[in-house]
């Protein structure tokens, strides 16, 4: 489904994605590891869009969408949160998601029509498999920091996407809420057809949910493989894993 070939993206003459490789099968869990400063949500933002490569590819259900602006990459079936929240703070949460289904149904710009009768089931199905269905009166900045990153997941499920990408999404949160959220994570993959590519810090998460992970250091792909065939690669130990 995703295919990034030799990606490089320089700042200033600092290279924070240096020759990134990697493959996203449809309908695998993928996770992104390594240390801070790695180029994981750089990299991250050049598959979205947010930034632009300075050369290789990147390649969606076999189209180049390298050049693709944002919402282009969004519009064929790419979704993301970030690692800081992003919502709406001042709108519901019904608000937020149906924000995302209406930008998603092309009825954003409709301004003759009210928009709290549009979308009503969609949003509500969507809050519905997230467990925010009985908070969708409360105002979204309201919410505990664990809602509101369930909330931002709920709004990229808007989009109705095939490929969803999860910057930290457990980050700040507590061990409850992150096992709920990983659970969460899971179930939608299966329940949803989706396709998930995702980057986290806590180990333990990551070598349990992953079906392949792909280790990042100084910008580069060290490997992509199988969670077993990671933890026994010695330069992972080495670079990444303390050398256990």
């Amino acid at each position: 489904m995703l295919q990034v070939e030799g990606v490089m993206k320089s700042f200033d003459g600092f290279m924070a994605v240096n020759g990134a490789n990697l493959t996203v099968g449809k309908g695998e869990i993928v996770a992104v590891i390594g240390p801070n400063g790695a180029g994981k949500t750089t990299l991250f933002n050049l598959i979205t869009g947010t930034l632009r490569r300075d050369r290789g590819r990147i390649v969606f259900k076999g189209e180049d969408i390298s050049e693709l602006p944002p919402y282009e990459i969004c519009k064929r079936g790419i979704s993301r949160s970030y690692q800081i929240v992003n919502i709406f703070p001042r709108l519901t949460v019904f608000g937020n998601v149906q924000v995302a289904v209406l930008s998603h149904q092309r009825k954003s710009s409709n301004l003759f029509r009210p928009a709290q009768n549009i979308a009503v089931e969609e949003t509500r199905r969507i809050l519905e498999s997230v467990g925010l269905l009985n908070k969708e009166k409360s105002i979204a900045g309201s919410l505990s920091h664990g809602d509101q990153k369930i909330l931002e997941i709920a709004i990229a499920l808007g989009n109705e996407p095939e490929l969803l990408i999860l910057d930290e999404p457990t980050a700040g949160m507590s061990p409850e809420e992150t096992s709920a959220t990983m659970e969460l994570v899971r179930r939608l993959a299966k329940t949803r057809g989706l396709t998930i590519l995702f980057c986290e810090h806590d180990m333990d998460i990551v070598f349990s949910v992953a079906q392949s992970i792909m280790v990042m250091r100084y910008g580069q792909t060290i490997i992509q493989a199988s969670p077993e065939e990671v933890r026994n690669n010695k330069e992972v130990q080495e670079a990444y894993l303390g050398g256990e």
